[in-house]
């Protein structure tokens, strides 16, 4: 890997690890429904130039259907849920519960394929799950009303991604831009009809509405383009690293910016999650990194 796109993968962590920030402080005001229609229809309005001046055409009277699925499991409803979350959850947890999607991905994939999961597979299940109870239990949110069930959605979400996951590796024909683009204009078309019938919790202030922008545009759009990137320079096991990598800027944030607490559950619960997502992956992030020669940019 060279320091270039060491530096795009970073970045890309820094920028995912920063969407539960923007959600923590914009889904008290905004409420789920308008926070993630916001942020897809930015998200869908900034890749439509691009997929135009790279001439990647949607091609949706063969692909709608596609489109509709991916929007639906990998945008729409993951994001609706890690919102309603975040109403209740710190940032912190929020970016941990998201990378317990390698666990559902691993378990939903064995199920598909009807193959049966290795012992160290079903380890890593165990081991990532108990270190969602660690930081809960540590966090202290376990017993505030609403918790669990927030609690709950994070991790459903999770799923979510986990099922989207496992979808896209069974489909062909479409490239990342396409994919990106086209299912965000589906999230799009999913969400925004509910909008009269939740409305906003509250008034929207500039500092919230930025949180929705900097959602759609860097944390979905710019953080797409970074991503297909590194899949095109790297392949694979750099997207991978990013789910490594992405709670350690999560909690990065929360601390810096909410005045989070990064207490010895939050560590260890982490460190768990991790090391039960790695298991199932079979996938060692540090080792990757480490026996890739650096190359000069």
């Amino acid at each position: 890997m060279t320091y270039v796109n060491l530096a795009r993968l970073l970045s890309l962590s820094a920028i995912w690890g920063a969407s539960f920030l923007f959600m923590r402080v914009a889904a008290p005001v905004l409420g789920p429904v308008w926070l993630i229609g916001g942020r897809v229809a930015c998200a869908a309005l900034f890749l439509w130039p691009l997929a135009l001046l790279l001439r990647r055409p949607l091609a949706l009277r063969t692909y709608w259907k596609h489109y509709l699925v991916l929007g639906a499991i990998n945008s729409a409803l993951p994001f609706l849920l890690l919102a309603y979350s975040a109403r209740t959850l710190t940032a912190s947890l929020l970016a941990v519960l998201n990378a317990t999607a390698p666990l559902f991905g691993g378990l939903i994939q064995a199920l598909v394929m009807r193959e049966p999961l290795g012992t160290k597979a079903a380890a890593g299940l165990v081991v990532g799950f108990m270190g969602v109870v660690i930081l809960a239990a540590g966090s202290g949110l376990a017993l505030e009303p609403g918790a669990p069930l927030a609690i709950a959605a994070g991790l459903a979400a999770a799923l979510s991604y986990g099922a989207a996951s496992v979808y896209a590796r069974r489909q062909s024909g479409r490239g990342p831009l396409a994919n990106a683009h086209g299912s965000m204009w589906a999230a799009t078309l999913l969400v925004v009809p509910l909008l009269p019938l939740f409305p906003a919790d509250a008034p929207a202030t500039s500092g919230v509405i930025g949180a929705v922008v900097a959602l759609g545009v860097v944390c979905s759009g710019i953080a797409y383009l970074l991503y297909f990137r590194l899949i095109q320079e790297v392949g694979a096991p750099a997207a991978l690293t990013v789910t490594f990598l992405v709670p350690v800027f999560g909690i990065l944030w929360g601390h810096l910016f909410l005045a989070e607490p990064i207490g010895v559950s939050t560590v260890l619960g982490t460190v768990t999650v991790l090391t039960g997502a790695g298991w199932v992956t079979g996938f060692a992030p540090l080792r990757w990194l480490l026996t890739r020669r650096p190359a000069h940019p």
